[in-house]
């Protein structure tokens, strides 16, 4: 690992929506904050939800596919390690309340849903995955050119997703 391990989670056992990402970016690991960048931001305004409420574990718990920063790859970060969520996930969310679960990124649904399918025929077919998950894609703002060509992620997607958390939280 490049930087020295900081696991970076977040839950309790009244934790009522899961949020499963790829691995804590650099900001998070510098400030031992998960989501605290510009991917953070657009991931609350897709929840509808302000930063108490995201930040307070009674609401989320926050399992990353790799706990720690991976390092720096060409384009962004390096994928997340292998070894955390086999180890970790299950034990961890088994004493949770969880509610929903939002599956960020491929490397969070390729190990939940076991889909070979294409992260963006994943999120069309979002319905195929309720109640228990909820499929987006990075909300990095990498992606600004993958939300243009899919305006109906958030006609459709963040909508229900809204929805659905504002029921529970």
């Amino acid at each position: 690992m490049p930087l020295s391990p900081r696991p970076i989670i977040q839950g309790n056992q009244r934790s009522k929506i899961l949020i499963v990402g790829q691995a804590p970016g650099i900001k998070a690991h510098e400030t031992n904050k998960p989501w605290n960048d510009a991917s953070g931001e657009r991931l609350r305004k897709w929840l509808n939800l302000n930063v108490q409420q995201f930040y307070n574990p009674d609401n989320i718990a926050i399992l990353p596919m790799a706990f720690c920063y991976p390092g720096k790859a060409s384009s962004g970060d390096k994928p997340p390690r292998k070894e955390c969520a086999p180890l970790w996930h299950k034990r961890l969310i088994s004493s949770m309340q969880i509610k929903h679960v939002l599956l960020i990124g491929q490397y969070a649904q390729n190990y939940y849903l076991q889909d070979k399918r294409s992260l963006t025929e994943r999120v069309k077919d979002w319905q195929t995955y309720q109640p228990r998950f909820f499929v987006l894609p990075h909300p990095s703002p990498r992606n600004n050119i993958w939300l243009k060509k899919n305006p109906w992620f958030e006609q459709q997607v963040v909508l229900a997703m809204q929805h659905a958390i504002a029921k529970i939280i």
